[in-house]
């Protein structure tokens, strides 16, 4: 009668580590720490002088406040009514009308594309996709003036509608491609699925691709926001030289930089009136950041 020797037992790192975690991840979390803190401290220090006075900016810098972080006469809000007062309600405002259109018309149009791209079969359908990822590759600055030309044939210049046409124009090469590789990574069984039960690429594209394609949909409005939000050149060209009442947020810290000293104290405030939206959005949506950018990389 043979006998089977017993196999020994063998151990991973993560059980013989105390709590289930290599010791070789500590320091990676340090370093990611200290990098984050260095790197909030500008933000920390600009949030910081929006509340203090303009003769206190000058003498002092914002880390004097700490010792007396919790006298009230330390704080003003001041510098934010000025500011709001000041035109950048009204540019807020117009922020808003230019970034929301200007993020739902290329999302609306790259999913459609995206999916007759991924699902459906027509002449020259590899050529055209090649042709829109081509076009990533054109710079803004260069196509400023054909499209201010073409603009001003239309009388177009200094409307919303420019500033909407152009960021859609340059955002849906970037969102056919991620759309169209996230949708294609799909499983192939639960389209035939669909078309067995009776339903046609309409009732495939909202009734199932959407609702699938959050993650991507998600990743891609928080980059066209952004970049839309956060557009001088556009902004100015299209809008702030044509019609100054249309002037965005970019413009109107541009121009209250211009003043110099002047506006030492309203700087830093004006500087957060921009920043508070796209900090809302990314954080509203960051759970679907890394799946959106990472979606499609690989099939399956």
């Amino acid at each position: 009668m043979t006998t089977v020797a017993e196999e020994p037992i063998r151990t991973s790192a993560y059980e013989t580590s105390p709590k289930g975690r290599e010791p070789s991840t500590i320091p990676a979390y340090l370093i990611v720490t200290f990098v984050a803190v260095v790197w909030s401290l500008p933000s920390l220090g600009l949030l910081i002088n929006s509340f203090r006075e303009p003769s206190s900016i000058r003498r002092s810098g914002w880390w004097s406040v700490i010792p007396n972080f919790f006298d009230s006469a330390t704080w003003t809000l001041q510098n934010y009514q000025t500011v709001l007062s000041d035109g950048f309600g009204n540019a807020f405002a117009n922020s808003l009308a230019v970034t929301i259109p200007a993020v739902a018309i290329p999302i609306t149009v790259a999913a459609f594309a995206a999916y007759a791209f991924a699902w459906m079969e027509f002449p020259g359908r590899n050529i055209i996709f090649v042709t829109i990822i081509g076009l990533m590759v054109v710079p803004l600055q260069m196509a400023i003036i054909p499209i201010f030309r073409v603009y001003r044939g239309l009388e177009l210049n200094g409307t919303f509608p420019s500033v909407w046409l152009a960021h859609a124009g340059f955002g849906l090469p970037l969102a056919v491609y991620l759309l169209r590789n996230y949708m294609g990574s799909l499983p192939s069984s639960l389209i035939e699925s669909a078309k067995i039960d009776g339903a046609g690429h309409y009732g495939i594209f909202t009734r199932l691709i959407i609702p699938l394609s959050m993650p991507v949909l998600a990743a891609f409005a928080i980059f066209q926001f952004l970049w839309v939000w956060n557009d001088y050149l556009v902004a100015l060209v299209f809008l702030g030289v044509v019609n100054p009442e249309n002037a965005v947020l970019t413009v109107e810290l541009a121009t209250l930089a211009g003043r110099g000293e002047g506006a030492l104290n309203l700087l830093p405030a004006a500087a957060f009136v921009t920043m508070v939206l796209p900090i809302v959005v990314f954080f509203a949506l960051q759970r679907y950041f890394v799946r959106g950018l990472t979606a499609g990389s690989v099939k399956g």
